[in-house]
């Protein structure tokens, strides 16, 4: 493997492995292998019982792979609790029988390292790490730091932070792109994901997953990291796009929109981004590199705000979901591809079913009809606006009535109380549109409507696409109802970003073909 802090424009993929027994570990290893890990961390304050001088000799001995020994106190982070000096004792141990990387913390860092001076020999590399626990310093405070960590003369630094904003990684990526040595740097939890799948574009170089067995919570998988992200893809040129949301874990764009780029030889990578703060979060990331977003829930009409230009239809719509950084002068251009997406696959639904009763005259098989929104933020908006434009009477239930009122308003629609939507009775061959997050994963059993009503509605849209059938679609399939999910629209308006996304035209049966087997 040579150095960690030595790359090309590719990442070196590490598996940390948190196993609980020297058997499974060295069963761990080999499947971290398989799964294309390139170095293995290991936590030896994870194993239990653990007996520093035979478990170590096991490890080394059946490495299949480049290994970073790591044996972290309570002090620090970890789980160890016993003997400082037989702790230090043990990462001799490690050095000495030939392990490939060993981390001492930068608090101890310089006694060992001037202790083992004369033993420059052995080809172990010396990583000192540091643990930033609540916000990360400033970018003048993190340069004085490291420079403290590099007087300890450490072969490689690594600065890991629990960043409790998006915007701090920031600072993380400013150092990667000036460091001067080998440096691993990187933050933890839901919001510090983007600093692991980046760093490679910002001269990073370890790129940290879990094996599928035993995933470690807040980290990609390896198979992710390589198929759903491909990591050893990105370089200093990469594009950077994604989606701005809270909660964000449960999209499924990277899934979509990353083997699209790959397919076309687009250099660019798709990422979920966590955010709390609009304006800090795009006053922070304004550079070129930051190409484009995509925006969710619950941002769609707050965005707009933030936006340079916005398209007449987002306008009208009053909501965006699609957000491009327009190259020539990096202002920022807000648009809607819900809109289209989610009206034309209910047509689309509605007329291969064929058309009767002289509809086949009508603009559309939505002309006249009574469509029924529930949910009136950005995702309904778009959902109405559509929904005019074809001619349909519009009624909006939302548990902010006067939200209600005024998206109703903007389409001269209806709107009614939620509380009313359990015992409406729509008239016959009505649409009905959920664009609201019940029923979305994890809590899959909630319905919007009350199930008697079902049979009422000759189609039933479902904008949540996670899981692909839910249980209102469920419900209403038995029912009689045509049902169109969410996933169609998921795929109708990612076609729409990518187009945005690229200049380029999206390949529409690829993406199909990743919606069908991935969804």
């Amino acid at each position: 493997m040579g150095s960690v802090g030595v790359m090309a424009n590719s990442a070196k993929i590490c598996a940390l492995l948190l196993s609980h027994s020297v058997e499974q570990l060295v069963r761990d290893m080999y499947e971290a292998k398989a799964q294309g890990a390139d170095v293995v961390e290991i936590r030896l304050d994870c194993i239990n019982d653990f007996r520093p001088r035979q478990d170590l000799e096991i490890i080394l001995k059946n490495k299949p792979l480049p290994v970073l020994i790591v044996y972290r106190p309570k002090w620090e982070g970890g789980q160890y609790e016993g003997d400082e000096n037989m702790r230090l004792d043990t990462l001799r141990l490690a050095k000495e029988l030939g392990a490939d990387y060993v981390d001492l913390e930068l608090k101890v860092a310089s006694k060992v390292i001037e202790e083992h001076k004369p033993n420059r020999h052995n080809r172990s590399k010396i990583i000192v790490s540091c643990y930033i626990d609540g916000m990360t310093p400033s970018k003048e405070d993190l340069s004085l730091l490291l420079a403290h960590m590099q007087s300890t003369g450490a072969d490689i630094i690594r600065l890991v932070s629990n960043s409790s904003s998006i915007t701090e990684l920031s600072r993380i990526f400013h150092l990667l792109a000036h460091c001067q040595i080998p440096l691993i740097a990187y933050s933890i939890g839901d919001r510090g994901l983007i600093s692991q799948l980046l760093g490679p574009k910002f001269g990073g170089n370890l790129v940290y997953g879990s094996i599928e067995r035993n995933p470690v919570p807040g980290l990609p998988t390896l198979h992710s990291l390589q198929h759903a992200y491909g990591v050893e893809c990105i370089n200093a040129e990469t594009k950077v796009f994604g989606l701005v949301s809270k909660p964000v874990s449960h999209s499924k764009g990277p899934l979509l929109h990353n083997p699209t780029f790959r397919h076309v030889g687009y250099n660019g990578i798709y990422v979920p981004m966590l955010v709390d703060d609009l304006k800090e979060f795009f006053s922070v990331y304004s550079s070129p590199d930051f190409a484009g977003f995509s925006v969710g829930i619950p941002y769609k009409e707050a965005v707009i705000e933030f936006c340079d230009e916005v398209h007449p239809l987002a306008q009208s719509i009053g909501a965006v979901n699609t957000i491009i950084r327009r190259r020539r002068d990096g202002k920022l251009i807000g648009y809607n591809t819900d809109c289209e997406a989610s009206i034309t696959a209910i047509e689309d639904a509605l007329k291969a079913l064929g058309c009767t009763n002289g509809e086949a005259l009508l603009p559309s098989p939505l002309t006249g009809k009574m469509f029924v929104l529930v949910g009136a933020g950005g995702a309904g908006r778009a959902l109405a606006f559509g929904a005019k434009s074809r001619g349909a009477q519009v009624f909006i239930f939302d548990i902010d009535f006067d939200r209600a009122k005024s998206l109703a308003s903007a389409v001269s629609g209806e709107a009614r109380p939620f509380e009313d939507l359990v015992n409406f009775r729509p008239e016959k061959g009505a649409i009905l549109a959920n664009a609201t997050p019940l029923g979305m994963h994890p809590n899959t059993d909630r319905i919007p409507v009350a199930e008697v009503t079902m049979g009422d509605y000759k189609l039933v849209f479902d904008a949540v696409y996670s899981p692909r059938k839910t249980t209102l679609l469920k419900e209403a399939e038995a029912a009689g109802a045509i049902i169109v999910s969410g996933v169609e629209m998921f795929l109708r308006q990612a076609i729409g970003q990518f187009n945005l996304f690229t200049g380029r035209e999206a390949p529409r049966e690829f993406m199909r073909e990743i919606i069908m087997e991935k969804f």
